[in-house]
């Protein structure tokens, strides 16, 4: 299990190695230690894997290392014991590749994938850590809180400030996407109640 997921931080180091708004966002971590978690699969995971709107050129050896991965990762529920309901919980999958309580551990920064099926609304939320979506492959529409929604499609990139509410929607397509934390990174998102 661990070769996957060694090949796959290889492809995320070639990266921030390639892609200046990645390596600019953060120094990428260079403590790094290995963290045997149990695997928790969720119906996102499994809806991500047979998705075959996930269209990339670029970045197809980084999309397929990350869905090899599916049945192997700790997936998270961070929404799990809120009204954001059932429909969303299943369509959508999110795990922590580098962190605290990533597979790989490091305090410095904190690394997901994310992924959301078709025609799935991601509600507005907010956390206070600054945040940086990559999307390797499919697409969706962003917005900010007072800002008009921005359809990002592979090797766009998004940022959003600490506590600043954002949310997303996908379309005809599903979306992945690699997304880093930085600074006051040990608060999970929270749904932002006053725009939902």
């Amino acid at each position: 299990m661990k070769e996957l997921f060694d090949k796959t931080l290889a492809e995320v180091i070639k990266l921030h190695q390639s892609t200046k708004i990645v390596r600019e966002f953060a120094d990428f971590p260079d403590d790094f230690e290995w963290q045997e978690l149990p695997r928790h699969q969720i119906s996102g995971a499994r809806l991500m894997a047979q998705d075959k709107s996930l269209e990339t050129d670029t970045y197809q050896s980084l999309r397929d290392t990350f869905i090899a991965l599916w049945q192997e990762a700790n997936w998270r529920e961070t929404y799990r014991d809120t009204n954001i309901g059932e429909d969303f919980l299943s369509r959508f999958a999110c795990y922590e590749f580098f962190g605290h309580e990533g597979h790989f551990h490091t305090k410095k920064m904190r690394g997901f994938l994310l992924y959301s099926n078709a025609n799935l609304y991601y509600p507005w939320h907010h956390h206070p850590a600054e945040e940086l979506y990559f999307i390797i492959a499919g697409e969706a529409s962003f917005a900010t809180e007072g800002n008009e929604p921005k359809l990002l499609k592979p090797g766009d990139t998004v940022f959003h400030a600490g506590n600043q509410p954002h949310n997303m929607q996908t379309h005809d397509k599903g979306v992945l996407a690699y997304v880093l934390w930085r600074n006051e990174f040990n608060i999970a998102p929270v749904l932002t109640d006053r725009l939902n």
